[in-house]
């Protein structure tokens, strides 16, 4: 509930102090102000001057032209509180209200002529002309906000848009037709399969029908805009009834899902098919192509949202050359989902990022006005769902979706201002749900009141047939015919899906993805040849180890860089940091563009990086990636703002539209990964196996245990390692700078698209023994396991298998005692797990005993997984790690050593697996050390 605005306890004085601050600085006052005080200087030039000399009738009357400002400021910014928008609900009462009294005026002054009227384009004109025209234009079928914008140049812009006609839509009767064409289409869609396939959840979107008259009018005046495409994205309501009257699916597809149709030649999961995506390409009534893409979607609602903008902004770097005009998101929310999911606010603010705009997007509330089954009062604290539009100070529309013209009419505004400003607009779409969050639900439970009125309200189609019926647009027969002519054509479909024994299909690679596949077993045996000639690869070396000469750095950077200059020219020994931009060097020399983003990845959470740098005592930067040739592709890195779902999502959307771009997201530290785990969960482990939709997103995830406590140690690979299978991912733990060289340019030599996790190091990162040397590079590729080039076969009885920075703890302990009894293989790539070249060194060592060795707790990490997918092979693996902990480690450095060291040492000390077995036993008896 509002309190009392400013305007109802303002008084002369303090009208008049603003007054003559006015006089001295008009930017002094608050914007709203300046306005009423250029009207009230009018007002003084009129006929009755307000001066010195003025009677007290021309003062009074002065003081009411400030009033009547006043009004119509008051209706501009509280008007969409006493709309008629609710179609089914009787609106809560907001205090002071629209009366004349609330504005310090009355019906004795009705007929007084004021000047104010000016401002909303009526010239001198009756106060009752004045309030007439601002009840039409601000408290009808269409509320809006819109006065907190500080632009002046968007607040002139919706004033003249609407209060020159105000706020009526004025069609003309083809258009009309139009409107309840696809309003019927939609109203006879939801009925048909209400009675068709009786029990089975649709989601439909009965009461909110007037949707797809919105989408068809916004995809055409779009494309008169220059809009050439559409990304959409939506939740399960509603989602059927666009894909057939919006986006041209057959109806004969859609129903051959509900006959529960699939393919049995592909190996694939998929989905519900109220979570199914889709792609196509529309003609609008002036002749304009328009391509359509809908975004598929799991019941996470809003997770879609982010992946949609990042589709927008591949495709607008890809396609259109960042021309914000040519292409355009359109997001779909629920009422309960936009104010309740922390997603929406983490995707509003990368709204204006550079990293992450895409000139604006349209954002539609389907406003049912209950949740599953909350009641709206229980599911926000906010007066309006979408009171989260005024983050990004983006206008709101509240319109009644009832009344599909004001609708449509909206819409068509908001696409205007998209197109004009290239930021946000919300649609708030005041309606109801029919029936329950399913149609098996019984919505009277929770909701008694409120469905008792929906069983009586008449859905929109009748109310738009009766509307165009009284003003002779349209004749009773026409109606009846548009009604009975479409589901004639719905039940044909139905009945040549029921004939075809086939299942509907949803090409996966189209468009940008012609030339890729699907993979097979056969592509994870052995990697492709990703070597760089020597001298391209040195000549890429010394590019990104250059800075400009007339420009002053850092003396910390300079020195940095001259030590990278220092790798390329004279000792060709390369560190990660130095391996990493070579592999992106590389492949924007070949035309690849590489785009990384997350948390502080410019210079890197651990000062590795360095990608960006920044001229001394300036704000100007130099990235040496963007010079390494002439000709050569986009090298983006951005700093995202502390969003991990948000920004996940956003790169998953663009790898997902961009196949031949290097897409990177880096968590700062890997376990940072968790809160996004909706996005591991339901795209990158899963999309390819519901939707047929691949990808080739990396993942970087700092990990390795250096005594930084429970948070920023573990990477959880065990969690990714639980969501690997059917060759859904790549999981990996390089050793060197060369192998993350090497599986870097993998992702962009295969015909196939994998999305890859990989866990990068944080203390390797400056280790003196993490380098490789040059010929690891040219002459190399990516290797799933490393074997022990020291280790002779015949003396080895024991092999300890390890991933990642523990692999430096055993190797210095073997050098260190020259043990030749015992090998360290490393397992450089956990999933798809390489059978093959592990069977190898089965074969090898065949009279040794084969030791797991992690830093992990026995319940974490990849031992969970080891085990599982071992446990009936020959290599009967025993496990040296932490005990099974609730926390992935521990906070006290002084217990981390000893831990580590224990490890180590039990690793190293032992003969046999028995003799391991019993000191493991023992040590988890013993009191006196808390080792393990």
């Amino acid at each position: 509930m509002d309190n009392l605005s400013y305007l109802s306890n303002a008084d002369s004085a303090y009208i008049d102090s603003l007054y003559q601050s006015y006089k001295q600085d008009p930017q002094s006052v608050d914007f709203g102000w300046q306005k009423f005080f250029e009207g009230f200087d009018f007002g003084q030039q009129s006929e009755s001057p307000g001066g010195e000399n003025a009677s007290p009738e021309s003062a009074a009357h002065a003081l009411k032209e400030i009033n009547v400002l006043g009004m119509i400021y008051g209706f501009r910014s509280r008007g969409h509180l006493f709309t008629k928008t609710n179609p089914v609900r009787e609106r809560r009462k907001y205090f002071p209200g629209k009366e004349l009294e609330t504005f310090g005026l009355s019906e004795a002054d009705l007929d007084t002529v004021f000047n104010a009227g000016v401002e909303v384009g009526l010239g001198p004109a009756k106060l009752r002309d004045i309030y007439q025209l601002l009840e039409e234009t601000y408290c009808q079928s269409i509320g809006i906000e819109y006065t907190y914008m500080r632009n002046p140049i968007k607040l002139k812009w919706f004033e003249e848009r609407m209060e020159k006609n105000r706020n009526k839509p004025a069609f003309d009767v083809e258009t009309k037709k139009r409107i309840l064409n696809k309003l019927n289409q939609a109203v006879a869609f939801e009925s048909f399969l209400g009675t068709k396939f009786l029990g089975q959840k649709r989601f439909s979107l009965e009461g909110a029908e007037a949707l797809i008259p919105a989408l068809d009018s916004v995809i055409e005046k779009g494309a008169d805009l220059e809009i050439e495409e559409f990304v959409i994205g939506m939740a399960h309501r509603g989602r059927l009834n666009v894909l057939a009257n919006i986006m041209g699916k057959t109806y004969k597809d859609i129903f051959s899902e509900f006959e529960g149709k699939y393919n049995k030649d592909l190996p694939f999961g998929g989905d519900v098919k109220y979570h199914l995506g889709f792609s196509t390409d529309v003609e609008t009534s002036s002749g304009k192509k328009v391509h359509l893409s809908l975004c598929p979607n799991p019941s996470h609602l809003e997770t879609v949202a982010a992946v949609v903008e990042g589709i927008t902004r591949s495709k607008m770097d890809m396609k259109y050359q960042r021309d914000y005009k040519r292409i355009a998101p359109i997001l779909l929310h629920g009422d309960a989902s936009i104010a309740g999911q922390g997603l929406v606010y983490e995707v509003l603010q990368m709204s204006k990022l550079d990293a992450y705009t895409t000139g604006g997007t349209i954002h539609l509330v389907i406003n049912n006005q209950v949740g599953f089954t909350t009641n709206y009062k229980d599911a926000r604290s906010s007066t309006y769902c979408t009171d989260i539009a005024k983050v990004t100070l983006s206008p709101v529309f509240h319109v009644n979706g009832d009344d599909v013209e004001a609708l449509v009419y909206a819409i068509n505004m908001a696409m205007e201002y998209r197109q004009r400003f290239h930021n946000d607009v919300f649609i708030d779409i005041l309606c109801y749900r029919r029936f329950g969050h399913n149609e098996a639900d019984e919505p009277r439970f929770t909701q008694p009141i409120l469905y008792k009125a929906i069983e009586k309200h008449p859905n929109p189609r009748e109310i738009y047939v009766e509307k165009l019926l009284s003003q002779g647009a349209v004749d009773k027969k026409l109606a009846k015919q548009m009604e009975k002519e479409f589901k004639d054509l719905l039940q044909e479909r139905l009945n040549e899906s029921k004939e075809d024994p086939g299942a509907p299909t949803n090409p996966a690679f189209s468009g940008a993805w012609t030339e890729f596949r699907f993979s097979s077993e056969k592509d994870f045996e052995s990697s492709p040849d990703t070597s760089v000639k020597k001298d391209e690869l040195l000549n890429v070396a010394k590019a990104i180890s250059h800075l400009p000469s007339d420009k002053k750095f850092l003396s910390k950077i300079e020195r940095l860089f001259g030590e990278r200059l220092k790798m390329a020219t004279e000792t060709h020994v390369f560190d990660w940091a130095m391996a990493e931009l070579m592999a992106y060097g590389t492949l924007v020399k070949e035309g690849r563009r590489v785009r990384i983003s997350g948390q502080d990845v410019e210079r890197g959470t651990f000062s590795h990086r360095h990608a960006v740098v920044k001229v001394e005592d300036s704000e100007e930067e130099y990235t040496p990636l963007a010079h390494v040739a002439e000709g050569q592709a986009s090298f983006e890195i951005y700093n995202s703002h502390l969003s991990e779902y948000g920004v996940l999502g956003f790169e998953y959307g663009y790898a997902m539209a961009n196949p031949y771009a290097l897409t990177i997201w880096e968590a700062q530290f890997g376990d940072f990964f968790n809160g996004a785990q909706i996005i591991v969960d339901q795209y990158v482990s899963s999309a390819e196996t519901k939707w047929q939709r691949a990808n080739g997103l990396v993942i970087l995830l700092p990990h390795g245990y250096e005594g930084q406590g429970p948070e920023h140690s573990s990477a959880r690979i065990e969690r990714f390692l639980e969501l690997c299978a059917e060759y859904n991912m790549q999981v990996l733990n390089c050793t060197t700078p060369a192998q993350f060289f090497h599986a870097l340019r993998r992702q962009l030599k295969r015909d196939i698209r994998k999305p890859m996790i990989n866990f990068s190091p944080k203390s390797l990162l400056r280790h003196p023994k993490c380098v490789s040397p040059l010929k690891d590079f040219t002459d190399g590729k990516f290797q799933e396991v490393i074997d022990d080039a020291s280790a002779k076969a015949e003396k080895v009885k024991r092999v300890l298998f390890c991933s990642g920075k523990i692999y430096y703890d055993l190797i210095e302990e073997k050098e260190k005692d020259a043990r030749e009894d015992v090998a360290v293989v490393r397992l450089e790539q956990m999933y798809p797990t390489p059978y093959k070249q592990m069977d190898a060194i089965k074969a090898k060592y065949k009279n040794a005993h084969f030791i797991w060795v992690q830093e992990e707790p026995e319940n974490m990490g990849p031992w969970p997984f080891i085990s599982r997918i071992f446990r009936k092979s020959e290599f009967d693996f025993d496990v040296i790690s932490r005990k099974p902990a609730s926390s992935p480690a521990t906070g006290f450095a002084k217990q981390h050593l000893a831990q580590q060291a224990h490890i180590v040492a039990k690793a190293f000390e032992l003969k046999n697996i028995e003799e391991v077995k019993e000191i493991v036993k023992k040590a988890s008896k013993a009191k006196t050390a808390k080792v393990d």
